[in-house]
Parts: C-alpha cells; structure tokens; sequence
C-alpha cells in the first residue's frame, strides 16, 4: 500500500478520533476470548467440569474467527468497514451471551459464536484506519489502537468476576456482552463518512472467492508471507507468557498466586508501553529492522525464563516478565501496520485477514503443543525454550522476506531506497 500524505486523506473525522473508536472495539473484543476463562472456577463448580477446560473454550473460539476472518473482504467492500465492525460486535456479544442459558452445549456454541464474530474486527479496523492515516505516523496509531487489546483484557478480568460474584456468573456474561452491543452501537455516528467507499451493490456471493483471493495473497507475495510467519512465531511466545508465567512462577519458584498475579500484571503494562514505543521507533527507522529487534528480544527472555530456576531472585522474575511484555506482547501494532503497507491497494483488509487466518490456526495448535511439552518433561523449560527458538527463527524468516521483496522491487525497475522499507518512506 503506498504512502499516504496527510493532505492527501479522505475527509472527516480525525484520524485520532478514528483510532479510538477502533479501540473501543478492541476492548469489546476481548470478551471473545476471556470472559468464560475468568468466570471458568464458578462456572465449572456448576457443572462439575473442570476448570482447565477454559483452554478448550479458546481454542474453538479461534476456530471461529479462522472461519470468519478471511470472508472480510467481501463483507467491507458490500458493507464497509465500520458496519463490519458493528456486525463483529453484536455477533460477540450475542455469542458471549449464548453462555448464560447454562449448558455445556451453549458454552461451546459460546466459543464458536463469538470466535465467529471476532474474526472480521481486526481486518475491518485495519481497512478503516490505513485510509485515513498519514503514512509518517502509520505504526503509531496503529500501535495504539493495539492497546485496546491488553485494556480490554484488563476490564473483562475486572468486570466479570466483580459482577459475576455480586449475581452470579450468568451475570458477568451478560455485563461484557452487553459492553459489546453498546459500543457496536457508538459506531453509528461515524458510519455514513467513513463507509463512503462501500458497494452496496456489490455480488454477496463474491464473498467466497474474496476468502480464497485473501488467502492466495500470501502465496503470491513473498514478504506479506514472511511477515505473516512472523507473526505466527512471535504469537506462539506471547501465548506461552500468557498461559505458562503465572503457573510457572507457582511450581517453579513457590511463589504465592496473588504476587504471581502481580508479576504477570506488570508484564501485561510492558506490554502496552511496548506497543506504542516499538511503534514510534517504526515510524522513524522502518518496521522490519524493528521487527527484528522485537523478535530477538522475545527469543531472549523466552530463553531467560527456560533456564531460570528456583535460586532467581523477585526483581529478576520482575525484569523477565517485563522483558517478555515489551518483546513477546508489544509487536502488534507495528506487524498490523507493516501489513498495510504491503497490502496491494483497496486489500489491506484482505491481507490482514490472511494474517489473522494463518495466526488463529497456530493458536489453536499452540496450546496442545505447549501443554504436552509441559506434561512430557514434568517441567515449564522446554515449553519457553521452544517459544524462544521460534522468534529466532521468525526473525530468520522476516529478514529473508525483506530481502526477496527488495530484490523483486529492484528487478520490476523499481528504486528501493534504504528507507523505502519504513511506514513513513517513500512509496516503492
């Protein structure tokens, strides 16, 4: 996607205006993925199940936006891209709320539901925000409309269980899906400007060839895919700290849960200082090289935690938690942005939702294969060291893509300058 100068944007709303609407959604979003885990202790004593089964609910929640994700395309060029969001919205909340009809049927057609909606949410806010964002502060503001998600985690695994232990758990899930039908409903006002590009009389059943059209980009675009396998290595570390650090800090180092809790808290606001440092670093020295920064330094935390031990001191386990925040939790933005910028032009929400496609499928795998390392080798090494090892590899990957994109670039007559490659450089 080429540049865009700032006198050159579409009029309306501000681009910050736009970019926290956009992360209100995210914040709505996150609802998909968390509100049955946080409320999983009440909810399994109801039905006798066990509470480890929230990994479960996960996983099919990412199979449902792995389904939903790549038919975007389609859906914004008919619809645009804040109608998609809407539509997003009450689908996850209509899917969370499924939940509260109490049977362990709907808890899974919970997860599907809500996975379903939340697959279009990041593609649709991508294709809305690159249109109106000057291509000089692209990581930014994408960085911090990122933010929405470790925010958005933060108010589910507050509100949930506060209402959830005053009336009861089908309560909690009925608090957050309602957050999400509200905030589907604040979208109103920006919607005639800013889905001025839709069609409504585009073919609805285009929407197929749109899904697979969206997937073949990462076949036909050699540093699209490697940004995308990227992508897919560095999550699989951010799911490691997610899911592994708190357990990790209770078996390994005997730590008590509410400072484990802690630990992992501090992390989490590394995570957000990350996104918007890693993304104002972008703008000014291009997203590759800071890509792999980000990746080197989430494979090295990631290996600090395979090999630390029981004799590591609380400051230590402090300073890997944020390290493993600002690396293996702060790349979003910046990866969002870069995948607008190669995006061919009109398809960034088409590339966007490849990228997604390809991540869900690897965080439906990760959990299992995290899991039966931990349970294979009595022990949580092996389980960070391979989180390690893939961001080193990802890295591996990106810098070769980038360099296959430079050469196809320069074989097509185009001038690839040294900073053609930033957010904020000239087009290629």
């Amino acid at each position: 996607m080429p540049p865009i100068p700032a006198a050159a944007l579409p009029p309306g709303p501000s681009v910050w205006l736009v970019m926290l609407a956009l992360l209100g959604t995210h914040l709505a979003g996150m609802g998909t993925f968390l509100t049955l885990p946080v409320l999983a202790p009440a909810i399994a004593a109801e039905f006798g199940l066990a509470p480890s089964l929230a990994g479960v609910h996960t996983a099919i929640a990412y199979s449902g936006a792995m389904l939903s994700g790549p038919l975007t395309q389609g859906l914004l060029r008919r619809h645009g891209g804040i109608r998609v969001c809407q539509g997003a919205l009450v689908v996850i909340g209509l899917g969370i709320a499924l939940a509260a009809l109490g049977h362990p049927l709907a808890l899974l057609a919970s997860a599907l539901v809500a996975g379903f909606g939340h697959g279009p949410l990041t593609p649709a806010g991508s294709h809305v925000l690159a249109a109106r964002t000057p291509s000089q502060i692209r990581s930014l503001v994408f960085g911090l409309k990122q933010t929405g998600v470790p925010a958005g985690a933060m108010l589910v695994s507050v509100i949930a269980p506060v209402v959830g232990a005053a009336w009861g758990w089908r309560a909690g899930v009925l608090a957050i899906a309602l957050i999400a039908l509200l905030l589907a409903l604040a979208l109103q006002p920006l919607r005639a400007v800013l889905d001025a590009d839709r069609d409504p009389a585009a073919p609805r059943g285009a929407a197929w060839r749109d899904a697979i059209g969206s997937l073949l980009l990462l076949r036909d675009a050699p540093q699209l895919r490697a940004t995308t396998l990227y992508g897919c290595g560095l999550v699989i570390g951010q799911f490691g700290f997610f899911s592994l650090f708190v357990a990790w800090q209770v078996e390994v180092l005997g730590t008590p849960l509410v400072e484990a809790g802690v630990t992992m808290a501090i992390g989490q606001a590394a995570g957000v200082i990350g996104r918007v440092l890693w993304a104002v670093l972008a703008d000014r020295f291009g997203a590759p090289p800071v890509l792999g920064v980000i990746g080197l330094g989430a494979a090295a935390a990631s290996l600090g935690l395979a090999l630390a031990d029981a004799s590591l001191p609380s400051a230590g386990v402090v300073a890997l938690a944020a390290a493993m925040g600002c690396f293996a939790v702060g790349w979003t933005g910046v990866l969002l942005a870069e995948v607008a910028r190669l995006a061919p032009p009109g398809r960034v929400g088409a590339a966007t939702s490849a990228m997604g496609f390809a991540m869900a499928l690897t965080l439906i795998v990760s959990p299992g294969l995290l899991s039966a390392l931990v349970w294979l080798t009595g022990g949580y090494a092996a389980g960070f060291g391979l989180c390690g090892g893939l961001a080193a590899l990802a890295v591996v990957v990106l810098r070769r893509g980038t360099r296959l994109g430079r050469q196809d670039g320069t074989r097509a007559g185009i001038a690839v300058s040294p900073t053609s490659s930033r957010s904020g450089g000239p087009a290629a």
